[in-house]
């Protein structure tokens, strides 16, 4: 089985943090989401990987996956050019797959318990397609499947009055069959060829299409708050380890994990779970609190951050209280004001001076 991964897409809500590079790379737990979803197909025994590219620095995500070997798998590099949608990505793909079966995963998703168990079943069964869905408190933002007796009935993308709350969560398992469905699909509403569409003409057309679903937690991150309880989440299982210098043993609770080169001076108190990374210079008066990823190289004094998300790079010295925050790469947060408020709530791209 081979494995198509998505990193494409504008990121819209994303903004500004999007402007500089693609959302998959926006880190959860100090590391690039689309990682995880690298790592779960590696962990399934799906290594022959292709990577589909969308226009906004695609060169960050080779950069950053390179030829895939950090990761355990083989990479190649796919172009879409201007997002079309993901059936048009999977098209894309269809040189690279040839005739085995494939599993398609978008970049941005999350997903405990991993694929291991779906890929291993699709591959022993015949069937066209298998899709991986959960229930969720608002099914009008995704695409839906309608099931009965144990079948899927019909698949809608993102309807006004939804049949069911089973959403398709972005993990599809599926053979060349595939491929004559999207060349029969037109585009949408939103001008873009959708997968949920090409299931559904699979449906449609008697084709051996199965669904599995998923119990544990799955995150979509299209949105900062997205973002944030995705962190959450992964901090939740987040392993103690301590490469670093903690000038004071008692300025640490719970489950923290320091990297190499990061100092944790006297004067500072964090709270897990945390993860800091490496080259850090946690200085005096800092609070860091939980649920809080600080990235390689920053640098905070005095304020209180709790959770959130500071990307590496970032000094933020400023006398204030930080919470459910995406603060992007190389940004300089300090005071500028005595009359500071109670709580701040950032999202901040790359580059930034901020004043506060």
């Amino acid at each position: 089985m081979k494995g198509v991964v998505l990193s494409g897409g504008f990121g819209t809500r994303l903004r500004p943090l999007t402007h500089t590079g693609p959302k998959q790379l926006i880190p959860i737990a100090n590391k690039p989401m689309l990682f995880y979803a690298i790592e779960d197909l590696r962990d399934a025994g799906v290594k022959d990987v292709a990577i589909i590219l969308g226009t906004i620095a695609p060169e960050k995500v080779q950069e950053s996956v390179g030829n895939g070997s950090a990761l355990g798998v083989d990479v190649k590099y796919i172009t879409q050019g201007e997002p079309r949608g993901i059936a048009h990505a999977v098209k894309c793909a269809k040189k690279f797959v040839g005739d085995e079966p494939f599993v398609v995963y978008l970049g941005d998703n999350i997903l405990k318990g991993g694929i291991g168990k779906f890929a291993k079943k699709f591959e022993e069964s015949k069937s066209d397609a298998s899709i991986l869905l959960c229930r969720h408190k608002n099914p009008e933002r995704f695409g839906v499947a309608e099931v009965k007796g144990g079948r899927i009935v019909g698949l809608v993308e993102k309807p006004k009055k939804p049949k069911s709350d089973l959403v398709m969560i972005g993990v599809y398992f599926f053979r060349k069959t595939i491929f004559k469905a999207i060349d029969n699909l037109k585009p949408s509403w939103r001008n873009e060829y959708e997968i949920t569409e090409a299931v559904d003409y699979l449906v449609r057309n008697g084709y051996d299409v199965k669904y599995e679903t998923v119990s544990g937690w799955w995150k979509d991150t299209g949105k900062p708050e997205d973002i944030i309880e995705a962190n959450h989440l992964v901090l939740e299982d987040l392993p103690v380890k301590n490469e670093g210098v903690i000038e004071d043993e008692g300025s640490i609770r719970g489950r923290v994990s320091i990297g190499k080169g990061t100092i944790v001076r006297k004067g500072c108190f964090i709270k897990g779970p945390v993860v800091i990374g490496r080259n850090c210079n946690i200085s005096f008066g800092a609070y860091v609190g939980p649920y809080t990823s600080i990235g390689d190289g920053c640098v905070l004094k005095q304020v209180e951050v709790e959770s959130s998300i500071v990307m590496e790079g970032s000094r933020v010295e400023c006398v204030g209280r930080i919470v459910d925050s995406l603060i992007g790469a190389n940004n300089v947060i300090v005071s500028g004001s005595k009359e500071v408020p109670k709580a701040i709530r950032l999202v901040v791209g790359e580059n930034t001076y901020l004043s506060i």
